[in-house]
């Protein structure tokens, strides 16, 4: 997981709507790219100036602005005096540790919600912070860094799909069902992590096990923290009565709601079984330490009557018929491994070994 540790306390004392990118360099390149459609014609361009979006303001276009990269705060800046997006939005668009919301502003609506996607390289999940500004006639989104996943609505839009016959909250609509069904491809390569170390668990526990739960932990309990604010964002947006939402988009909201809650349940399901993987890998060593501890408990056993023998004949009386015997010897040894043969015989018999 790209992010546990929260670095909340440099923000104290600063004066509410302080724009600031927290550990982002403030010259660090950003990408804007600007669609413009509806139900007739599209125009798509990346600009290199924060003015080109400027025209888009006023259209009676639906104009997609998505900014990649939150470093460049100047940018974000004179974009939200454009669109006059309220100081304390901007503060949170850079917050990149904000939980989940929505805030309705009558002109707009802002949401921000953690977009997941895992890297098979290497085995992990990368949070990114998306905000959304949904406008009467445009829609504004922020990202973290460059790429997405929201390249299949990019194409439904440049296809003449059904979404260019709507206006920014279906647009909306269609970024954050991207976004919620790309949990459950996350959620699927969880579970198979959380398979393989419960198979581990099982036949090979070892050092290495007890830190990978520990890890897994950590994970559920960071995604949680993503996923489950997630579905109140998407009922108060469903249910809200500002005008910037129709009627037709609620229906389709409702159905990402319902995909919201199949993905916490399935995220529940899997910190119950992560959560109970630190009983089966303490269960495992214990049963290996009983299985130690029997085998050892086993040998003593057959070696106490062993020990005892040795210790008579070898005691230094000077008169002791046996020892004196010619087959003296061969007897003790035939006596003595005849026990272990009858003591392993009874062990077997009562399924101790």
């Amino acid at each position: 997981m790209s992010r546990h540790k929260h670095k909340l306390s440099r923000k104290a004392g600063q004066p509410p709507g302080t724009i600031h990118a927290e550990g982002v360099p403030s010259t660090e390149a950003v990408r804007i790219t600007v669609m413009d459609y509806d139900a007739t014609r599209f125009t798509e361009k990346v600009v290199d100036q924060i003015t080109e979006c400027f025209p888009f303001r006023d259209t009676e276009t639906v104009t997609w602005i998505n900014v990649d990269g939150l470093g460049n705060t100047k940018i974000i800046e004179e974009l939200g005096k454009c669109f006059t997006i309220h100081p304390l939005i901007l503060e949170d668009i850079l917050n990149t540790d904000q939980r989940p919301k929505m805030e309705d502003l009558e002109s707009y609506i802002y949401l921000n919600m953690k977009m997941l996607s895992f890297l098979d390289r290497d085995k992990e999940v990368k949070v990114e912070h998306v905000s959304m500004l949904i406008g009467h006639t445009f829609l504004i989104s922020f990202q973290e860094d460059v790429g997405d996943i929201f390249d299949p609505v990019r194409e439904r839009i440049r296809k003449d799909g059904r979404i260019r016959k709507f206006g920014p909250d279906y647009l909306a609509y269609a970024l954050i069902d991207s976004i919620v069904d790309n949990y459950f491809v996350v959620m699927e390569k969880l579970e198979e992590r959380v398979e393989e170390l419960e198979e581990e668990l099982v036949l090979h526990p070892t050092q290495a096990s007890l830190a990978r739960i520990s890890r897994l932990k950590k994970d559920m309990i960071f995604l949680r923290k993503s996923v489950w604010p997630l579905r109140e964002v998407i009922s108060t947006l469903e249910h809200s009565e500002s005008p910037l939402i129709k009627e037709t988009t609620a229906i389709y909201l409702r159905d990402v709601y319902d995909h919201t809650i199949q993905v916490i349940d399935t995220l529940e399901t899997l910190r119950d079984m992560v959560s109970g993987m630190l009983d089966i890998y303490l269960s495992g060593l214990s049963y290996r330490m009983n299985e130690i501890m029997k085998v050892l408990t086993l040998i003593a056993t057959i070696f106490i009557p062993l020990t005892f023998v040795a210790g008579v004949y070898g005691m230094n009386f000077r008169y002791m018929p046996e020892l004196a015997w010619e087959y003296g010897y061969y007897t003790v040894w035939t006596v003595m491994i005849g026990m272990v043969v009858l003591m392993l015989i009874y062990f077997r018999k009562k399924e101790w070994i």
